[in-house]
């Protein structure tokens, strides 16, 4: 086994936007493959034609793409072994059952659903099992005269694996040790329906993961009650020194409460649990995307990262490269991981502040684009270097900071009530005569002239700043005051300031 390429794989079902819980699962996947350099594989699970969605696929392969989580191989990538889309692998999987069916390991079953339900009424938790496949219509219980004879005139059936009873299964999870099962409690699983001529999830994957040389298989937690037929499996077809090691990652629990992380918690919460927006083309419903939302990539995947596996240091920032180095799957807890939303805000907050002005004045040059401002760069990435430490996303910049580019129009009523005095609209008729005096409109040109005025005239320096940042803010928050000042020139400074004087009450 240890002499083996590392290969793992990712194998979502296109039935619908992503969930964040999937992603994890990818992103673990990706970071185990490349710190043992190996590969990891894109499959398409799409046995269940009903639950097939246009335009899935496409959407998984763009929040990937994103995210900067690469594949090696796969639908889309390439490769030599595929096909890697289940929907066109249905005669290798033909082969493999047949192989199961002459080695007397699984067996055809007739039983429709009208009878297996009736059965389950008649016995309390009825199971399909070693106990009761006696009492079912299957070949087990016919002649073979009698079931061949049905299947050439086109009866339905499945092919259910023959679970033998009194075996204990070892299940070897890299996160959950040795894990032992009775097979006394599992039921004769279905592998294939004639109906559609696909196999179920159990035969499919076992067949694939084997055929692709998957070593190592990382997934949720909520499949590892399949593990021990998985293990049975691999077992029938005597590939036993080809079995992958396990790994069922903890589930993504509710910020608050119990149970499995759901779109209803993101949608009462208001946050994303999809790595991008989704359209559902069958009810027309819009669901919130990281990426929409406006979250750095990065941030989602160091954020998703450490849901479920801890470095065991303080360390809390990783690039991509940092997590491929430090990633332990051994050390993924056992239990579930509970999604602290607010801690992927501050994710997001601690990459704006590691980005460069250039970075986010980019993306925020467009915004002040849209709001009808006409700016330079240069100018726009000025605003970025004074503010982007006060927020956590780019798009709240614009309500914060949107008085660089617009004059205020009205004023904060507490501010003013509370820093606009009596003596206020002199003592900035003032300032914007002392300002005018000023042939250095720079921080260091202003600050001290000012200071001296202030000085001289014996004025508290917090009643002349407070009301000099509401003439040009609006409002009593925002960087220094010079800072703004110097942004805004002398002529839109002196400007603001003489339209605060009339639009502010006056002194007594």
């Amino acid at each position: 086994m240890s002499e083996r390429k590392v290969r793992v794989r990712f194998a979502p079902s296109p039935t619908g936007a992503l969930h964040i819980g999937g992603v994890r699962t990818a992103l673990y996947n990706y970071l185990f493959a490349r710190q043992h350099g190996g590969e990891l594989v894109f499959r398409i699970e799409d046995t269940d034609s009903h639950r097939f969605v246009p335009g899935a696929e496409e959407y998984i392969l763009e929040s990937f793409r994103w995210l900067g989580i690469q594949f090696d191989e796969g639908v889309s990538f390439g490769g030599s072994h595929g096909p890697y889309r289940q929907s066109e692998r249905r005669d290798i999987y033909k082969e493999y059952v047949k192989q199961l069916l002459d080695a007397g390991k699984a067996y055809y079953a007739f039983d429709t659903p009208e009878e297996l339900e009736r059965k389950r009424t008649e016995v309390q938790n009825f199971q399909y099992d070693a106990s009761t496949r006696q009492q079912m219509r299957n070949s087990l219980t016919m002649e073979r005269s009698e079931w061949e004879a049905l299947i050439a005139d086109g009866a339905q059936f499945t092919v259910r694996f023959k679970v033998e009873p009194g075996q204990e299964i070892h299940v070897n999870d890299m996160i959950r040790g040795d894990v032992r099962v009775k097979s006394d409690i599992l039921d004769d699983k279905v592998l294939y329906k004639s109906a559609d001529e696909l196999p179920t999830y159990h035969l499919a994957n076992i067949v694939d993961d084997h055929l692709m040389e998957i070593t190592h298989v990382i997934r949720g937690e909520e499949w590892l009650p399949s593990a021990p037929l998985h293990v049975l499996l691999y077992q029938a077809f005597g590939w036993d020194d080809t079995m992958p090691r396990f790994a069922h990652l903890p589930l993504l629990l509710k910020p608050e409460g119990k149970g499995k992380l759901s779109k209803r918690d993101g949608d009462r919460l208001g946050f994303p649990v999809f790595p991008l927006e989704w359209h559902d083309p069958k009810t027309g419903e819009v669901s919130s995307g990281y990426r929409e939302s406006g979250y750095f990539p990065e941030a989602v995947v160091n954020f998703l990262a450490l849901l479920g596996w801890n470095p065991g240091t303080e360390q809390e920032l990783f690039s991509l490269d940092e997590l491929v180095e430090t990633f332990d799957i051994t050390k993924c807890s056992k239990s579930g991981a509970k999604f602290d939303y607010q801690k992927g805000i501050w994710f997001n907050h601690e990459y704006m502040l590691r980005k460069s002005d250039d970075e986010i004045a980019r993306e925020f040059a467009a915004i002040v684009a849209n709001n009808g401002v006409d700016e330079t760069f240069e100018r726009v990435k000025l605003v970025v270097h004074l503010m982007k430490d006060r927020v956590s996303f780019v798009k709240e910049l614009w309500p914060l900071c949107s008085f660089f580019f617009i004059a205020p129009t009205d004023y904060d009523e507490k501010t003013v009530k509370k820093r606009w005095k009596a003596f206020s609209g002199q003592q900035m008729a003032e300032l914007a005569d002392v300002l005018q005096g000023i042939d250095d409109f720079s921080i260091e040109g202003q600050e001290p002239v000012v200071m001296k005025w202030v000085e001289d005239k014996g004025y508290k320096l917090g009643d002349v700043m407070n009301a000099f940042r509401l003439a040009l803010v609006g409002v009593g928050k925002g960087p220094g005051m010079f800072d703004i000042s110097a942004f805004l020139g002398k002529e839109e400074t002196i400007c603001r300031l003489k339209r605060a004087i009339e639009a502010l009450p006056k002194g007594e």
